[in-house]
Formats: C-alpha cells, sequence, structure tokens
C-alpha cells in the first residue's frame, strides 16, 4: 500500500501547523487507498545542516542525519503541512529538507500552507526545491487563510471548499506516489 508522510513544517511554540497537521491526518485517515503517518520536525531537532559531504553523496555521518534519512525513505510521497515566514517557509522544514537527497528523489509531494495570503509563497518555494530533489509535486494546494480559515487567528475552521482540496490533493499525491513507483525501484 501506498505508504505517505505528512510533514509538519514548524516547530514553534504555538504553533497553528499542530492543528492544520491534525486536521490533514483526520480528513486522510479516512480513506482506505493509502497509509498516512504523521512526522512532526519537533520530533527530529536537526542543527543546522552539519554533514561535510553534500546531501547527494547519500554518505552521512551524523546519527541523527542517518535517523532522519530512515524515517523519510520509508515513504512513497509526502504532504508538506506548511507556515508561510517572511514570504517563504520555515527555516526548520528547510533546513530538514536540505539534510537529504536521495530519500526524497521521484516521490510525490503536496503543499498545505497557511498564513495571511494562505501560505502561497512558501509553496511556491518549496516547489522549486522539490524540483532540484526529483519529486514531483502535484498542481493541488491548499491554501488557508488566517482571516477566513481560523477564528480570532488561533482556531482552525476550515469551509468546505478547504476539504474538497484537501481531497483533490490527497488523491493527486497518491496517483503520483504509485506513477513513480517503477523510478524509485530502479534506483533502489
Amino acid at each position: 500500500m501506498t505508504k505517505i508522510g505528512v510533514i509538519l513544517g514548524s516547530t514553534r511554540p504555538g504553533r497553528r501547523g499542530a492543528s492544520v497537521a491534525r486536521w490533514v491526518m483526520d480528513i486522510a485517515e479516512q480513506r482506505a487507498d493509502a497509509e498516512f503517518e504523521l512526522i512532526d520536525l519537533a520530533d527530529y531537532p536537526l542543527p543546522h545542516l552539519d554533514e561535510p559531504l553534500p546531501p547527494s553523496m547519500g554518505q552521512y555521518q551524523n546519527a541523527h542525519t542517518q535517523q532522519w534519512a530512515a524515517r523519510i525513505e520509508q515513504y512513497d510521497g509526502f504532504i508538506i503541512v506548511t507556515p508561510e515566514y517572511n514570504h517563504s517557509t520555515s527555516g526548520v522544514l528547510k533546513n530538514a529538507i536540505d539534510y537529504l537527497y536521495a530519500e526524497w528523489n521521484n516521490k510525490a509531494v503536496g503543499f498545505v500552507s497557511y498564513g495571511a495570503v494562505g501560505g502561497a509563497r512558501a509553496a511556491e518555494h518549496l516547489r522549486l526545491i522539490a524540483g532540484e530533489l526529483q519529486m514531483a509535486d502535484v498542481r493541488t494546494q491548499v491554501a488557508l487563510s488566517m482571516f477566513t480559515d481560523f477564528v480570532d487567528f488561533v482556531d482552525l475552521v476550515p469551509g468546505d471548499y478547504q476539504v474538497q482540496a484537501l481531497d483533490r490533493l490527497i488523491n493527486e499525491v497518491i496517483a503520483w506516489s504509485s506513477a513513480l513507483a517503477p523510478l524509485r525501484t530502479a534506483s533502489a
């Protein structure tokens, strides 16, 4: 069965991403066509990239990198939940992505973003990064506005159209993850 990791891309105290990731998981877990697991970056306190060799060489020296690589390697695709900070994604998410290379290759990725303008700019930056990592980013994006999808900027209450968008995003991530399976097998 296709295995999708839902990456919670914020470790900030009081983060809104926890409720967003829980919402994604609640919708995803109702499905029977894939397995979904939450990957909380707070559980992987990676220092700023400290590997002596480029990740593309795959010769990870540090135990924390090896642990992170083992976690990411097991998935066929990802849904990344990202905040938007200063017109981009969070530093902790970018750092976690930068640690690895082959573990991301030939996998699908979709973005659920949140912020004042729905986190659109964070997702656009992540699309550029995904291309370099040989990931297939899906077209549908869920962009949650702090003004319309949260009550008092705190409590997540997404509209029905957001639920429909999330369902489309999940469909696309599963389809692309399955389509890329032969490439993952060939590179293994």
